[in-house]
């Protein structure tokens, strides 16, 4: 299994991706769940989320935590895509 990129700093920006590990909110939910093919292709996209973000100032970057409401959101929404 493809290690998590996680760094246990869970802020979201305003577009919903972590700026600790560059993966949308939709990509984080059920990592542990996911088949090799789906977290090659998220880790592919972390990579090309990484270098944008490194062309900008993270530091200056409105985020927030995760919260309990956007987790179960995302959960709700990675279900309907499964069905």
């Amino acid at each position: 299994m493809i290690e998590s990129p996680c760094v246990a700093c869970c802020k979201l920006d305003e577009h919903k991706v972590c700026v600790g590990c560059y993966r949308h909110i939709n990509e984080i939910v059920d990592w542990n769940r996911r088949s090799e093919a789906e977290l090659a292709a998220i880790m592919q996209q972390v990579t090309e989320r990484k270098q944008r973000y490194h062309l900008l100032d993270i530091n200056k970057m409105q985020t927030s935590a995760i919260t309990q409401a956007e987790w179960q959101a995302a959960k709700q929404a990675l279900k309907r895509s499964q069905s």
